[in-house]
């Protein structure tokens, strides 16, 4: 029994990966591994590394361990529902063609850096995904070409890790950290931004050489014409936008300012802006209005992603109460004497393959805050490094899978063609780091 819960764990995972062969959506597989392993728990805990910590009165123990593992996931699910809802009211109102509709360039070099840059601060305010998605859909109205296509999609995607990696509302993971107190936000921009832009401006130069290389640089097709049909005006499309920003930009103020966890601050920003397009909306039609509320974006949101994060993270949490994360960091820390840029390294390397974010959801646990205190120079690479390194493959973060679905991107294309970029940027950024903590 000692080991069932790892077995059942590794077999989930395994599933989760092979989501697209299999056709089964990995959220289903994490909700059951993410049950499974607390029932593997409550039959087999005796035979825990944990056990003789747990004493005899185990159902207890193991009700206060769920109960407290599931606050703390609980915040990190409610931030992403609030986040989440502000970015498709924004969405929904066209707020983000003010962004998209000033990208007029038609030169392959110049495209590449504007898009990519935009990518990199767009993410750190929205999340790498959400960025992902909008830059993606802009370049199919951009470009006609596959090939120019799928190459400035693969930038988009290393653009918005690189830039969600030293925001701490950028990525999953980085949320996780800072909801968890192991980085704070000035903190984590302060030891990550510079190593970020880094790992972004390292493959930028090299694409820049090889295409000069190439030959000059080719016009892409011209922009389409994007103006459609919309049921919001100019002035509601640029409200939204600058609402949908402020009230994400504000949750880190709030945290500072209040001291309460960050999901109080996105639900306060979501309150307001339902208020807001409520009162903007009032003399529409009934159908109209309704679509624009914040009621029908609770219908858009990626609810799957929200339950995959929660078995996932149950998870993970039932082998951190069982002992089993505590026994993987002592033998971490053996193999490796200790050594923080080994460690988090292998992590950012294996986010490429799996999921950064049981990855990390591990690591809190295996690693406590007594050991390695908030800001500490491990958690602050962590995050670049869980961030970043799922660039490599196109499977390794989200933002990877948002375009692969969105572009119909190649996984071995993308692997022959961009993951030597995000390979040179990732280790970029991580020398970067590691000459300016020396």
């Amino acid at each position: 029994m000692d080991f069932l819960i790892v077995i059942v764990f590794i077999i989930g995972y395994i599933f989760i990966a092979l989501e697209h062969p299999l056709k089964i959506d990995k959220a289903a597989t994490a909700l059951l591994t993410g049950v499974l392993c607390w029932v593997v728990l409550v039959f087999g805990v005796s035979a825990m590394p944990a056990a003789a910590e747990i004493g005899p009165d185990t159902q207890p123990y193991l009700r206060g361990a769920l109960s407290e593992h599931l606050s703390s996931i609980s915040e990190i699910l409610f931030f992403l529902l609030g986040a989440m809802t502000i970015v498709e009211l924004v969405d929904v109102h066209d707020g983000f063609r003010v962004i998209t509709d000033r990208i007029t360039t038609s030169n392959r070099i110049k495209l590449l850096w504007i898009i990519s840059w935009v990518a990199f601060f767009l993410s750190a305010v929205l999340d790498n995904m959400t960025t992902a998605i909008i830059m993606c859909a802009l370049l199919r109205r951009l470009i006609k070409r596959q090939e120019q296509l799928w190459f400035l999609g693969g930038f988009v995607i290393v653009s918005a890790n690189a830039g969600g990696a030293w925001s701490p509302i950028g990525d999953v993971t980085t949320i996780m950290l800072w909801i968890g107190g192991q980085v704070s936000t000035l903190g984590i921009i302060k030891a990550t931004f510079l190593a970020s832009a880094v790992s972004l401006l390292a493959p930028l130069i090299v694409a820049t050489v090889v295409m000069r290389r190439q030959g000059e640089p080719e016009a892409t097709s011209e922009l389409k014409d994007t103006k459609k049909a919309s049921d919001t005006t100019p002035f509601e499309r640029n409200l939204l936008f600058g609402l949908g920003v402020a009230a994400l930009l504000f949750v880190p103020v709030f945290k500072t300012v209040t001291h309460m966890p960050p999901y109080m601050g996105i639900l306060l920003g979501v309150g307001a802006l339902w208020y807001v397009t409520e009162f903007l909306h009032r003399g529409k039609e009934h159908e109209t209005r309704h679509g624009l509320s914040v009621a029908a974006m609770l219908h858009r949101i990626d609810s799957p992603a929200i339950l995959f994060f929660l078995g996932i993270l149950l998870a993970v949490g039932a082998l951190e109460a069982s002992g089993h994360l505590h026994l993987l960091s002592e033998a971490l820390n053996h193999a490796f004497a200790g050594n923080i840029y080994v460690i988090n390294i292998l992590i950012g390397l294996l986010s490429s393959v799996v999921d950064n974010v049981p990855l990390v959801a591990a690591s809190m646990g295996m690693y406590q805050l007594s050991e390695f205190p908030t800001d500490h120079p491990f958690w602050e690479l962590m995050a670049y490094c869980a961030g970043t390194g799922g660039s490599i493959l196109i499977i390794g973060s989200a933002a990877g899978v948002a375009s692969m679905g969105i572009l119909k991107v190649d996984f071995l294309w993308y692997m022959k063609r961009i993951s030597i970029y995000a390979i040179i940027g990732y280790f970029a950024g991580v020398l970067t780091y590691f000459l300016e903590h020396l």
